[in-house]
């Protein structure tokens, strides 16, 4: 593995554990030539291709890259871990391939990254929902925080800080 400040090939593994839904090992790695210290994902690539269809008829592979990409800038600047991002990613990716289609709707990708950081962040959410569901305008914006905000049915509101 290169080294991202160096560009040296050569490293060693501090630290190797599986992510929390088993589908990827995260390693932290030390660069033997400058001392920088990076992580490193590995995971397991199928032979089946999945394929993306976008909301203008283009068909793509999947990127998971993208995904990653996505719920990163939805995440900056929250108290989200690295690890809950890589893992939720994996759980869009795992979900996507066990449904057996190879052809996927975008709509259903973003619908699944909506679902994961619903439960990771409510903000990270409402960043993704406005840039994914296009909110027209500061209603439909509003329309969506007050349904992450309101309680779901069968459940107590939450309770201000300090109460009993």
């Amino acid at each position: 593995m290169r080294c991202p400040t160096c560009n040296q090939d050569d490293d060693r593994v501090i630290e190797s554990r599986a992510l929390e839904d088993g589908t990827a090992i995260r390693r932290r790695r030390e660069c033997n030539a400058c001392g920088r210290r990076f992580t490193t994902y590995e995971r397991c690539e199928g032979e089946e291709v999945l394929r993306v269809v976008k909301k203008d008829g283009r068909i793509e592979s999947f990127d998971r890259r993208k995904l990653v990409r996505g719920l990163l800038i939805a995440c900056e600047k929250r108290p989200v871990p690295a690890d809950a991002i890589e893992a939720a990613a994996n759980r869009v990716h795992h979900h996507l391939m066990a449904a057996g289609e190879r052809e996927v709707p975008s709509v259903r990708i973003g619908e699944l990254a909506m679902d994961e950081l619903h439960r990771l962040d409510q903000v990270a959410y409402v960043r993704y929902a406005s840039v994914y569901r296009e909110f027209k305008d500061l209603a439909e914006l509003l329309g969506e925080m007050r349904r992450v905000l309101s309680p779901a049915p069968g459940s107590s509101p939450p309770r201000p800080p300090g109460s009993l």
